[in-house]
């Protein structure tokens, strides 16, 4: 039946599996939740977007079963309901994709910069990482295995790209799945994370009061291609499927190259 899913029944990676995708409704959280629908994944999205949520599970519906769950991911009850809805429903929970965030204010002046900004960004993207991850491990421990992602950033691994709240609470995740991969791997329990360069979406416009033309011009090294939410969401779909079984502890960035370039200083392209 072509209208079960896009893809054949025998490149379904994610079939069986049960995903929880926070920050589901919207950006690389939808694509994702799109993308393990059509591999076959029953989807949990949970956000604080109600109306967005509940229609993209309407369109999953023709792929594979999805529902939505109001959570913000900075109140632990809320985590904890969101796996437990996961739980409830599928009667397990494969796959935990730690992905809502937020940006916070674009300051990158620590003297302007006010500590209730700061610590909104990490409350949301360390705080709320650090509940989801919890929470997984609390359903995936009994069963032995499971597949945990976050949604880090190239701001991970490098400096001046960012505020001050976000570049710090990036890195901070990125330690914490270090630091779960080593914990959980007793447990058959993989902890990774994905780190994008700026995808291209309206938000990341607005925040860098950029237009089309604008946003194509930031992808320095990489030509003739954009990083679109899509992309995040197939590294995503790597790591929690079964092709990445002995992956974790990792940190896969995806940035066309951009945190290993000195454009200041590189001489390929250039005539000698």
């Amino acid at each position: 039946m072509a209208s079960v899913s896009l893809v054949s029944a025998a490149a379904r990676r994610l079939e069986g599996k049960v995903t929880l995708i926070t920050g589901g409704a919207s950006g690389i959280g939808e694509a994702t939740a799109r993308l393990f629908s059509k591999h076959g994944a029953e989807v949990v999205i949970a956000d604080v977007q109600d109306d967005l949520g509940y229609s993209v599970c309407k369109d999953l519906e023709s792929s594979s079963s999805a529902c939505y769950v109001h959570c913000d991911v900075t109140k632990e009850n809320e985590v904890e309901n969101a796996v437990n809805t996961a739980v409830s429903k599928y009667g397990k929970l494969d796959i935990m994709f730690n992905n809502a965030g937020i940006t916070g204010v674009n300051k990158t002046n620590i003297v302007e910069t006010k500590k209730s900004e700061f610590e909104e960004v990490i409350s949301v993207n360390l705080v709320g990482v650090f509940l989801g991850t919890k929470h997984a491990a609390r359903v995936m421990i009994p069963a032995r295995r499971g597949s945990i992602i976050t949604t880090a950033s190239i701001c991970g691994s490098i400096g001046g790209v960012a505020s001050h709240g976000y570049t710090s609470s990036k890195h901070a995740v990125v330690g914490l799945m270090r630091n779960t991969a080593v914990e959980l791997g007793a447990f058959g329990i993989r902890v990774n994370c994905v780190s994008p360069y700026v995808v291209a979406t309206p938000l990341a416009k607005n925040v860098l009061k950029l237009d089309d033309e604008g946003l194509r011009g930031i992808y320095s090294n990489l030509k003739g291609t954009d990083l679109v939410p899509k992309d995040v969401a197939e590294a995503a779909l790597y790591l929690g499927s079964d092709e990445s079984k002995y992956v974790s502890g990792h940190n896969l960035v995806i940035d066309g190259g951009f945190t290993v370039v000195n454009p200041g200083l590189c001489v390929f392209g250039q005539s000698v």
